[in-house]
């Protein structure tokens, strides 16, 4: 397992993020993807904790707050020196019906974090993240009231998950101004089936030093292959979530193939193994059970080629969009002085 530092900061996380949405039992429309109980929450923590994973990431909307039950719970029955593990949750989705039950107020994140707090069974959180972008209230009270919480202890790092780019481009200006606690880290979804993250959001990361903590590697279970042929064999059938484009998942699952044969694999050690080649800080890796977890694993001993990367990046890129394209021809020839040191030639 290899660690890679979180953001503009010295927190060292490891380059699988074992993920616990699949934790506890959720209602509704994710229902599906969930289930797991604490015996079988035991055995993974344990098993990701051998493997040298350090980092786990949970939400209080994660079937209803059962999953930072169960952690908490796992943590403390495998005696997992708090230390040890640095834990991820979030706040910002509703919790309850009423007005004041979400978002990123002042009210509601202090009611939150102490809610996380005691589900935890922690005296502060490694890293608290914004689930999404609150229209509602001023980015000034969600980051003065973020920053207490970092002065207080409750909390050590700030993250953010599922804003556009100039939001958060936004944020970090206004908390450099009014001289808050910035966002370190982006949770946002990136795949091999889904890579629209690379127009706005990954340039934005660099260019301000975020780290990029991806989620659904597997797109929902898509690259795995399991659903091609219209088959129903999984959770995907009733939680489409993430939507993937089938024409241009069908490319990449044909691209994939050949390789995952050369390296003797499986289809998501492929998927995650171009994820890792990618610059990402940490990839979340939701199972549930072990062998799951182990064949996620997998990707560790994986390193692809450049030929590789290259056939697995044009079956899936995105398409250019404005001013994307644009920018790629007037920038081109002092992107390459910049990296070369050379005037190119004029063609």
């Amino acid at each position: 397992m290899r660690y890679k530092a979180l953001g503009r900061t010295g927190l060292f996380v490891s380059e699988l993020c074992l993920g616990t949405m699949t934790f506890g039992q959720a209602d509704g429309r994710y229902a599906a993807a969930s289930g797991v109980g604490q015996e079988a929450v035991d055995a993974i923590l344990r098993r990701a904790v051998d493997a040298g994973i350090n980092f786990v990431d949970t939400a209080n909307v994660y079937a209803s707050g059962q999953a930072e039950e169960i952690v908490g719970r796992s943590l403390h029955s495998l005696g997992i020196a708090r230390k040890d593990v640095v834990i991820a949750t979030k706040f910002e989705h509703a919790t309850g019906s009423g007005p004041n039950d979400g978002g990123g107020s002042r009210a509601h994140i202090v009611e939150a974090v102490h809610a996380s707090l005691r589900r935890l069974g922690t005296d502060h959180i490694d890293l608290y993240q914004m689930h999404g972008f609150d229209p509602a209230t001023p980015i000034e009270e969600t980051l003065r009231a973020l920053d207490d919480l970092v002065r207080q202890g409750l909390v050590r790092y700030l993250g953010v998950s599922n804003w556009a780019a100039w939001q958060v481009a936004t944020a970090l200006g206004i908390a450099d101004r009014i001289g808050t606690s910035r966002f370190q880290s982006y949770q946002g979804y990136y795949s091999l089936a889904g890579r629209d993250i690379e127009r706005e959001v990954i340039p934005m990361l660099v260019a301000h030093g975020l780290g990029l903590i991806a989620f659904s590697p597997l797109a929902g279970g898509y690259l795995t292959g399991k659903y091609r042929n219209g088959s129903n064999a999984g959770r995907r059938t009733t939680v489409p979530f993430p939507p993937v484009d089938d024409v241009r998942g069908s490319a990449v699952l044909a691209a994939m193939d050949g390789i995952a044969e050369a390296h003797g694999t499986t289809h998501e050690a492929v998927a995650i193994a171009w994820l890792r080649q990618r610059g990402v800080a940490s990839i979340i890796v939701g199972v549930k059970g072990v062998d799951q977890l182990d064949a996620n694993l997998a990707s560790l001993n994986i390193t692809l080629t450049t030929a590789e990367m290259d056939v697995l990046g044009e079956a899936g890129g995105p398409a250019p969009e404005y001013p994307g394209w644009m920018l790629a021809q007037s920038s081109a020839a002092r992107a390459e002085l910049l990296l070369t040191g050379e005037m190119p030639a004029v063609h």
